[in-house]
């Protein structure tokens, strides 16, 4: 009788023919989260003024075009009246 292995899936197999950058691998050190996942953590570090956060006010983050112009439109009709 053979005997089977176990295997833990971890998700498709990034075909090395495709050039979408959806399925690169990511950097050493970095992780892929929704940003439903991370937004109430760090709404709540800011509104607890947490120092951590000073430690990585100088990191960039990835997002998508579409969430930039939002941001954006949001930034310019949010300014305080003069």
């Amino acid at each position: 009788m053979a005997i089977r292995k176990l295997r833990v899936y971890t998700g498709p197999e990034a075909d090395a023919s495709a050039g979408s950058s959806l399925r690169d691998p990511l950097p050493a050190g970095s992780v892929k989260v929704s940003l439903g996942e991370i937004l109430p953590l760090l709404a709540d570090a800011v509104a607890s003024n947490r120092t951590w956060l000073s430690d990585f006010a100088a990191d960039e983050v990835t997002i998508t075009s579409d969430l930039h112009d939002v941001l954006q439109a949001y930034r310019h009709y949010r300014r305080p009246a003069c």
